[in-house]
C-alpha cells in the first residue's frame, strides 16, 4: 500500500511541479529528466553520497554510516521507533552507533528542523538528477532552473513521504548500485573484484544473489 501511495504521489502531486518548473526555465519539459528525477525522489536512499572508487568493504561503512545517521534524524533520535523501521533490536543499533562512531546528540533534533533536513535532502536529490543534463542543456538556461530548486523542494517535501527501510533492505540497495557501477566500469569480473577489492568467488556470488 505504501508504494502503491507513493507512486500515485508521484504521478498526481509531485510530476507536474516538476514539469512547471521546467517548462517555466526551459520552456519545454523533458519525459527523461523528470523520470529520472522522480526515480531518484522514490529512492532517497541510493542518493546518499557514497565515493564510487573505494573497495566494498570502505564504500559500505561509508553507506551504513551516512544511512543510520538519516534515519536517527527522521526518527528524532529515538532508538526504540528506529528499532522497528530497521528491524533491528535496540542493541544491535546501539552497537552499530559505536562501531561507526556516530554522536547521537547531534542528531536528535526538532520536528521543524527536520522539515529542513528533508527539503535539503530533496535539494541534493533534484540537483543530482540535475547535473547528469549539464552538457545537454545551455549553462544560462540550467541556472534558471537551479534556481528554483529551493522552492520546488519545499514544496515536493510537502507531499513526499518518508520512505521506511530495514536495515537488510538498505545494505542490499546499496550493494546493488555499488556493484553495478563496478561492473560497468570494468571489462571482467575479475578486474571488478580486484578494483573493489573481493574475491572473485564473493563478488559472482553476490551478483547472483542481488540478480545483476
Amino acid at each position: 500500500m505504501a508504494v502503491k501511495n507513493l507512486e500515485e504521489t508521484i504521478k498526481e502531486k509531485i510530476s507536474p511541479l516538476v514539469e512547471g518548473i521546467m517548462e517555466k526555465s526551459w520552456g519545454v519539459s523533458i519525459p527523461k529528466l523528470e523520470s529520472d528525477l522522480t526515480d531518484k525522489l522514490k529512492n532517497p536512499q541510493l542518493d546518499i553520497y557514497v565515493p564510487l572508487n573505494l573497495s566494498f568493504q570502505e564504500a559500505k561503512k561509508i553507506f551504513k554510516r551516512e544511512f543510520l545517521k538519516r534515519e536517527l534524524r527522521v526518527h528524532l533520535g529515538n532508538i526504540s521507533q528506529l528499532a522497528k523501521t530497521l528491524d533491528l533490536d535496540r542493541r544491535s543499533i546501539h552497537r552499530a552507533i559505536s562501531d561507526l562512531k556516530i554522536d547521537v546528540k547531534d542528531l536528535r533534533i526538532e520536528e521543524k528542523a527536520l522539515d529542513k533536513y528533508k527539503e535539503a535532502v530533496i535539494d541534493k536529490t533534484i540537483r543530482s538528477a540535475l547535473s547528469e543534463y549539464k552538457d545537454l542543456i545551455k549553462p544560462s538556461k540550467m541556472q534558471q532552473f537551479y534556481d528554483e530548486v529551493p522552492h520546488l523542494s519545499r514544496n515536493i517535501a510537502k507531499f513526499l513521504p518518508h520512505q521506511d527501510m530495514t536495515w537488510k533492505e538498505a545494505e542490499r540497495d546499496f550493494e546493488r548500485q555499488f556493484i553495478r557501477h563496478a561492473l560497468k566500469d570494468s571489462i571482467s569480473l575479475a578486474e571488478t573484484a580486484r578494483n573493489i577489492n573481493i574475491r572473485p568467488e564473493t563478488l559472482h556470488r553476490k551478483i547472483k544473489k542481488l540478480g545483476l
